[in-house]
């Protein structure tokens, strides 16, 4: 089973044996082929309580929790990487959440969906409705999503915060894409970052 593209470029920088908290980790496939390929120390906090009974299953360490009121109890740099995969945008403090992963983890990976992407607007301008797609695969009144974020708001809160960016990935589709214009022709964005 190959990964979700966001979760297979975290996959791929995460340095082998390391300390990972993969918040919002779901049933737990990013930390099992993590655990699996690369002897990473894994632990999870997952919402829901299926996903949190699935990836224990899998005979990972998740625990059910929520983001903007658990992440508080984590201790300063107890962690390599701190992850969150698809879900800064359904936490209702984005900001403080971002915080609190990098003060748990020396790094932390974000990936989330760009609500900047060209579809997006076309959707928006040409039929004046919020899309349903393959990656944003629900009516605007049953999505999880409750902050639509973009690429060039999420780069101004990292430089008002003074927060580092020591990597970016940018994903259009199953593909990466450049860089350049990413706020447009990306739909969605990893980034790894430090303070």
């Amino acid at each position: 089973m190959s990964l979700r593209p966001d979760l297979a470029v975290i996959a791929a920088n995460v340095a082998p044996g390391s300390r990972v908290l993969d918040i919002g980790c779901g049933d737990g496939e990013l930390m099992a082929a993590l655990r699996d390929k690369k002897g990473v120390d894994a632990r999870g906090l997952e919402l829901d309580a299926s996903d949190v009974a699935s990836a224990v299953a899998r005979g990972l360490s998740v625990v059910q929790g929520d983001a903007d009121t658990d992440l508080a109890d984590y201790p300063d740099n107890s962690f390599d990487y701190a992850i969150l995969s698809q879900t800064l945008q359904t936490t209702r403090a984005p900001d403080v959440v971002l915080e609190h992963l990098l003060r748990i983890g020396r790094h932390a990976f974000v990936s989330f969906p760009n609500f900047a992407h060209w579809r997006v607007r076309a959707s928006l301008l040409w039929g004046g409705r919020m899309p349903v797609t393959r990656l944003l695969p629900v009516a605007w009144y049953a999505t999880p999503n409750i902050h639509h974020v973009t690429i060039d708001d999420f780069r101004a809160l990292l430089k008002e915060r003074g927060i580092t960016v020591e990597g970016a990935w940018f994903l259009s589709g199953d593909q990466r894409t450049s860089a350049t214009m990413a706020n447009l022709l990306a739909e969605h964005a990893v980034f790894l970052l430090r303070r």
